[in-house]
């Protein structure tokens, strides 16, 4: 595979020492997949972006009958569903999963957590002793939510860190993704490594606006930022709000979901946006 490595993140030696160790030969490089469930063809340019850089396998998850509707009638099979406690059939995957090491496994964020069809895959299929890359999109957040449960339903494999990005941000993937595989050992290359965030402090006037400006016409994110901490990017500033959710005059019986913490990217010469939440 092109460019391939894994040092980083598989307990191997590159070398293996044979006979009276005297002669060593190349240890087979793990054999990767990327499977992803995805409705509308975002999760599917992430899962393509990746299977390109690693030159891996790639194979769809396909849910019977699909969730080829909108947004509203999706949502409205999805509550259906966990009402009546059953989950979507997907079918037959063609590739064989014992042949793989590393899977890097991909889906949108419903309900705060992965798609119904990839919960089916996880019901019914073992990963034990694999190596899981789980990867999403979203509205505005839930790889950590998901990740949690993607544990709890493999307790058996290893799950690396994950990459998520908001379905609006969809031009982003190719550079985040090349950052993402350098960083994690995936690919040999040259890789920004970003400062922590240094502790968070009141929000002023100006941060208030950047954080505001960031997170408006979002429906589903009504939030004051009350303290934050921004550190450098190569192109530009990250922050991370800590902020609190208000109640919302459209929906007044939905209480408010209480601490936020809300990442604001402001690039160069560019307005800001948020990149997550975490709730």
């Amino acid at each position: 595979m092109r460019n391939f490595k894994l040092m980083m993140v598989l307990t191997v030696a590159a070398m293996t020492a044979v006979s009276c160790g005297s002669k060593t030969e190349k240890q087979e490089a793990p054999k990767v997949l990327v499977l992803y469930y995805s409705q509308t063809s975002k999760t599917k340019v992430v899962a393509e972006e990746i299977a390109n850089r690693l030159g891996a396998d790639i194979e769809e998850i396909i849910s019977i009958p699909p969730y080829d509707g909108d947004f509203d009638s999706t949502i409205a099979r999805c509550m259906r569903e966990r009402e009546a406690g059953v989950l979507p059939e997907i079918q037959p995957l063609k590739t064989d999963l014992t042949q793989y090491d590393v899977v890097f496994l991909g889906y949108p964020v419903w309900f705060g957590t992965y798609a119904p069809p990839v919960t089916t895959f996880l019901k019914n299929n073992d990963l034990s002793g694999k190596k899981i890359v789980p990867f999403c999109t979203f509205g505005s957040g839930g790889l950590e939510s998901s990740v949690k449960d993607l544990a709890e339903a493999q307790p058996k494999a290893e799950i690396l860190p994950g990459y998520g990005v908001r379905a609006a941000r969809l031009d982003a993937v190719p550079q985040e993704i090349d950052q993402f595989l350098k960083a994690n050992g995936f690919l040999e290359g040259e890789y920004t490594k970003l400062d922590e965030f240094p502790e968070q402090h009141p929000v002023s006037d100006d941060e208030k606006a950047i954080f505001n400006t960031a997170v408006d016409g979002y429906p589903m994110l009504h939030a004051e930022a009350k303290t934050v901490a921004s550190r450098t990017l190569p192109n530009g500033t990250e922050y991370l709000f800590t902020a609190v959710d208000l109640p919302r005059d459209d929906k007044p019986d939905m209480p408010p979901a209480g601490e936020l913490q809300v990442y604001v990217t402001v690039a160069d010469s560019a307005a800001p946006v948020f990149t997550k939440v975490i709730r």
